[in-house]
């Protein structure tokens, strides 16, 4: 790994990028109820908007640890921006037209150019330090990534479901004509928002393209624990393997969390001008488990341990949603951020400790665990449709169940 004197530029540089695709990925929280309306979807149909952002990482992520290979990490993280805005720009035919297919090709291409980015920027902060404060490190990427998250919300619901009551019950009134206006006129508030945000990609794409980060040489990585050894696989690295599932785990419950407590709130009779801002009191909680994560490793906990706290506050709070009402059940989903914050940031260096030369394939198999914020969010909308919103939620105990596991057992299992 090349050493620098000060990662302070590299760190700065990365946490922009975190902050971009936090921005970008956690739109679809405001995104679901405003293609519910504006498309007429049912709930399940929705989170289709999940599926295909998310489900972008699965196809995509081995092809970006083959484009790595070959142009590096800093050109990577900026074609990844690249083919994000290509995404962006789609929403405007999509809007035009009011074309779900279309709005969720546009979420595909997005995915895939995160799952690029996440692919370079992920394994380069690990290893850009000790691997044992490399939880620390991508704790204050979540930072940046759940500050846009907070954000982003908040400024595109107030832009495109501005007096969403209004306009739901303007619809159920309104003649097929009258109707028809009004569709229109919702889809078409997503078009300069996202003519706005391709713009700047490309100028961010651009800024990278020319900045000083230094390249990282994983063949060199000091943590690898087997060198030439006749290995023929990554997944003989056992921790890599609990890893993936730990990922799609992780993935899934924090997206649940996330992109489902507007609908959850909608349900219990919060008017949806309130509860479209719920996603960000998510990701506040996680903000408040990120800092937490900044002070307490490794110095006063390991990553580790971290860990397993998480699998088992997540599963106490997926019981107080179920077992509660109202404001409290919604705080409850909320509070899942908390549970969640430091999840990611110790899963991932845990499951790439060791993997030397192979850190890109074995970061391209991690990230394509994030499909499980394609997959276990439709199984959780399914599941609202056949037994109700809130016993849904049961989904989440197996998941955080596996997280505990691999927090105490499935990261210690170096090889097979």
């Amino acid at each position: 790994m090349t050493k620098s004197k000060s990662f302070f530029s590299p760190i700065v540089i990365i946490g922009m990028l975190f902050f971009i695709f936090g921005f970008i990925t956690w739109l679809n929280g405001t995104l679901i109820p405003f293609l519910k309306i504006a498309c007429e979807l049912e709930y399940a149909q929705a989170l289709l908007v999940t599926f295909a952002f998310y489900i972008a990482y699965v196809f995509l992520a081995i092809p970006s640890s083959m484009i790595l290979t070959k142009v590096g990490f800093k050109n990577g993280m900026a074609w990844g921006l690249v083919v994000m805005a290509i995404g962006a720009i789609i929403f405007v035919p999509a809007a035009q037209s009011r074309s779900f297919v279309l709005f969720l090709t546009g979420l595909f291409i997005q995915g895939a150019g995160i799952s690029l980015l996440q692919t370079a920027s992920n394994p380069y902060i690990s290893i850009l330090g000790p691997i044992e404060s490399a939880a620390q490190r991508i704790s204050i990427m979540g930072v940046c990534n759940k500050i846009a998250g907070a954000l982003s919300p908040l400024i595109l619901g107030a832009i495109i479901l501005d007096g969403a009551d209004d306009i739901e019950t303007q619809l159920k009134t309104s003649l097929a004509a009258e109707k028809e206006v009004l569709l229109n006129e919702l889809a078409g508030r997503v078009i300069v928002p996202y003519i706005v945000m391709a713009i700047a990609l490309v100028l961010l794409a651009f800024l990278i393209y020319k900045s000083s980060l230094p390249e990282i040489d994983t063949s060199k990585d000091e943590n690898e624990t087997v060198q030439e050894t006749g290995e023929k696989s990554v997944l003989q690295h056992a921790n890599l393997v609990f890893g993936i599932l730990a990922i799609f785990c992780c993935v899934g419950v924090e997206v649940i969390a996330g992109d489902t407590i507007g609908q959850y709130g909608s349900s219990l009779g919060i008017s949806l001008d309130v509860s479209k801002n719920f996603t960000s009191l998510t990701l506040i909680a996680m903000l408040v488990g990120y800092f937490v994560g900044i002070v307490a490793i490794p110095k006063f906990i390991s990553q580790n341990k971290a860990l397993m706290y998480c699998g088992i506050i997540g599963s106490i709070f997926t019981l107080g949603i179920v077992f509660t009402a109202g404001f409290t059940s919604v705080a409850f989903v909320a509070m899942l951020g908390l549970a969640n914050a430091l999840m990611w940031p110790a899963i991932f260096p845990l499951a790439i400790k060791g993997l030397g030369k192979k850190t890109e394939f074995g970061s391209a198999l991690l990230i394509m665990g994030i499909g499980g914020g394609a997959i276990l969010p439709y199984f959780y909308g399914k599941l609202a449709e056949s037994f109700g919103i809130q016993e849904a939620y049961l989904i989440l105990i197996p998941c955080y169940l596996y997280i505990l596991f691999f927090a105490t057992i499935g990261h210690r299992k170096q090889s097979w």
